[in-house]
């Protein structure tokens, strides 16, 4: 056995990769209030920020809150990438599902979520189906995902009974997004802060 010291101010999770090497076969879709919305490039930067902040903020999400506006936009706006959110019916964006096509033949749901209040009601079934729909086109042979132990408690379970396998893990230590300002207040008191 290895112990690792975290330094201070530094966050350690778990981190554990999905897959799913096979299309789901067609399901009748769960059901939802909300709706499914493309945000075109140029994606709002500010928009997607406060969405990603919502969303986050109870797991410590932080890897597009750290980016600067050009590292931003490069990313969302880039060919490959997909934007798409779980809007209620006034608009007000509730979800996120954002898709990476730039490996061949792969995408990665590189982000995916619902507000805290919108969980454990069947949006997450919905929004995954539609997520799954969206990244199962032709040519694609393999769709990933990650998650962490900062996550939802339910995430990983989510993930396996929607079809994806775990098939790698490592440890990944990062700045604690409460220390270095990303989140001025504390958003996750269930991860201590040292």
């Amino acid at each position: 056995m290895s112990i690792t010291i975290v330094p201070k101010g530094q966050l350690a999770t778990i981190v554990t990769c999905l897959e799913m090497r096979v299309r789901p076969a067609p399901a009748l879709p769960a059901r939802s209030a909300l709706k499914l919305v493309r945000w075109p490039a140029p994606v709002d930067l500010a928009l997607y920020r406060a969405l990603f902040r919502r969303i986050g903020a109870p797991w410590l999400w932080r890897g597009r809150l750290v980016l600067d506006d050009a590292g931003l936009s490069a990313a969302l706006n880039a060919e490959t990438c997909e934007v798409h959110v779980a809007a209620r019916r006034d608009g007000t964006a509730m979800g996120l599902i954002e898709l990476d096509f730039s490996a061949p033949r792969v995408c990665e749901i590189v982000y995916f979520g619902l507000e805290p209040g919108m969980t454990g009601r069947g949006h997450g079934r919905w929004l995954m189906d539609h997520a799954l729909r969206l990244a199962w086109r032709d040519g694609i042979e393999r769709v990933w995902l990650h998650t962490c132990d900062l996550d939802h408690p339910a995430a990983l379970a989510f993930y396996q009974r929607a079809g994806f396998t775990p098939y790698e893990r490592w440890v990944e230590t990062y700045p604690d997004p409460r220390v270095d300002g990303t989140y001025a207040d504390n958003p996750a008191p269930q991860v201590p802060v040292i």
